[in-house]
Order: C-alpha cells, then sequence, then structure tokens
C-alpha cells in the first residue's frame, strides 16, 4: 500500500513545483552594467548593479555568467537596495568558453563583479569587447563605461552615448539600451588611447580641489592672527598689573593701622604703668619708667 502512495506524492510534489518555477522567471526591473579597463588591476573590471522586478516571487534562483578566461567573480551580493548588499553564497560550473554563476536572490538588489583580462593593449591603444547573453529580460538597461585616467579618444560603439562626470571625478559614457528581452545579444566594441600603465585608482587619493593660498577658504592665516594675540595678551598684563597694585594698595594702609595701633596700646600701658607712683622720700610724682627721683635720687618704690 505505502509502496503505491510515495510514488503518487513525489508525482503530485513534482506537478506543483514546475508551474511555481515557471512562475518565478527571472526579470531585471533595472539593470546597469559598469565597465571600468585599468581601474585597480590591468584588466577590465565589469560591475552589474541590478534591481529584480517586483513579479519576480522571492527568493528565486539566479544566475550570471562570466568569461571562462575570468575565472571566479569577486563579489556576488544581494539586498534590500543598492547600499544595503551583501555577499552570498554562490557555486560555479564551467560552460564551454564561460562560467555559469548561480546563487538565491532573497531580496531584490544585486550586485555582481568580475575582471576580466580581455582587455587587449597595442602600444598606446586600447580594445576590449563585451558580449551580453541575453540570459534574462530587463525592463531598462544602460551601459557604463568609465574613462580611465590619462585616456584619450574613448569610443563606445555601436551605442555612443554621452560623456558626464560623475560624483568620484571620472568622466563616463553612459549608453541607454532601454528594454531587452529575453534570448537578445549585443556586444559592445570599446576602444581609446592610453600611453601609461598607471591605474585610475590612484587618482582617487585625497586631493586639493584648489591650490592651497592665503586667501583659501578654513585656512589659518597666522599674519592677522598675530596682532590680535598680542593685543590679547598685553590687555591680560595691564589687568593683572592693575590688580596686583590694587591689592598691594590695600594690605599697606592695613599694616600701617595695625602698627599704629600697636604703639598706641604700648603709650597707655605705660602712662597706666605709671600712675600713682610717688617718691616715698619727697614726694615728687615720678614719670612713666623712673626708677629714681628726679628730685632727690631717692630709689622708688613701684610696688
Amino acid at each position: 500500500m505505502f509502496k503505491r502512495i510515495i510514488p503518487l506524492l513525489l508525482i503530485a510534489f513534482l506537478s506543483l513545483s514546475i508551474p511555481a518555477h515557471a512562475q518565478t522567471a527571472v526579470i531585471f526591473s533595472t539593470l546597469t552594467i559598469d565597465l571600468w579597463p585599468e581601474f585597480d588591476r590591468q584588466e577590465m573590471l565589469v560591475i552589474y548593479k541590478g534591481v529584480l522586478s517586483p513579479s519576480v516571487s522571492l527568493p528565486v534562483e539566479v544566475t550570471l555568467r562570466l568569461p571562462a578566461d575570468a575565472g571566479s567573480p569577486t563579489a556576488v551580493a544581494v539586498g534590500l537596495d543598492a547600499l544595503s548588499v551583501a555577499d552570498v553564497v554562490y557555486e560555479t560550473q564551467a560552460s564551454g568558453e564561460w562560467v555559469e554563476v548561480t546563487f538565491i536572490a532573497a531580496l531584490p538588489a544585486i550586485q555582481f563583479e568580475y575582471y576580466d583580462p580581455r582587455l587587449t593593449k597595442d602600444g598606446a591603444h586600447r580594445t576590449f569587447e563585451y558580449d551580453w547573453l541575453g540570459d534574462y529580460k530587463v525592463d531598462s538597461m544602460d551601459v557604463q563605461v568609465q574613462h580611465p585616467v590619462g585616456s584619450s579618444d574613448v569610443q563606445v560603439t555601436p551605442l555612443g552615448g554621452k560623456i558626464v562626470q560623475g560624483g568620484d571625478g571620472f568622466l563616463y559614457t553612459i549608453a541607454e539600451i532601454g528594454s531587452v528581452a529575453t534570448g537578445d545579444l549585443f556586444t559592445i566594441n570599446l576602444t581609446y588611447q592610453k600611453a601609461t600603465d598607471d591605474l585610475s585608482v590612484r587618482s582617487l587619493d585625497v586631493q586639493p580641489s584648489a591650490p592651497i593660498s592665503p586667501n583659501t577658504e578654513g585656512r589659518v592665516n597666522l599674519s592677522k592672527i598675530w596682532p590680535w594675540a598680542l593685543g590679547a595678551l598685553g590687555l591680560l598684563l595691564i589687568a593683572g598689573g592693575g590688580f596686583w597694585y590694587w591689592q598691594s594698595g590695600r594690605q599697606e594702609p592695613v599694616a600701617r593701622s595695625r602698627q599704629r595701633r600697636k604703639k598706641t596700646s604700648v603709650a597707655t600701658e605705660e602712662v597706666s604703668s605709671g600712675e600713682g607712683v610717688h617718691c616715698h622720700q619727697c614726694g615728687k610724682r615720678a614719670s612713666s619708667g623712673d626708677r629714681f627721683c628726679r628730685a632727690c635720687g631717692t630709689r622708688l618704690r613701684t610696688e
């Protein structure tokens, strides 16, 4: 009995899973393909930045291809938006001239990167060919080619496009491709002239936007500060001297007053000590501090 039920359950499960998988066909709402030649390697950095269509049921399995010469991707990331993508686990499988990279996208934003070594150099002449293999439908696609530092005569064919300066200071040729159906193939050819092998990333070192001069905004000019500093120091010295003079003027009268009061008290004691002392011989009154009578010379009795 159970041997008959199990095959029936497996068939039912497969019949349900196949339509469900068909309903989750991968469609990109937007996809930007960045091509950055000689950015931080002597190769072409290829970056996909895409957002899955709201019609796609998540999570969904996504497979992207890169040239076999490129080896493995350097980044496979998924997130809620382009700013929050994080690395995810992926699997690779060789397929002729290409490598298939498969991963699960549980969120709509996808970033996929790899280095393509097929950027060729012939003296100062550089060429590169990019192929879109039409794996998925894209509602709105554009290609952005970064101009290497020191390059000239950058040509993107057959797309052409407009040249703009990005927020990072680099020039970009931007080609708006628009809607691309599943199975649509196209090739982008890039050529440019560049006499050196300098990498563009080196130009991202912090540099002043303009030559620094005494009039540069935010720069401290010591020649303007010194007069104010000396003036403030002078005011502090004057204030300190005035305070010292005022304090010393207050202390001296107090000291003198104390001395006067001390002398007065001593004199008072002397006068008081001399009161009522008379010579017992002649009867003449003695002065304060006398030990002998000034009239007859008799020794005075002070007790």
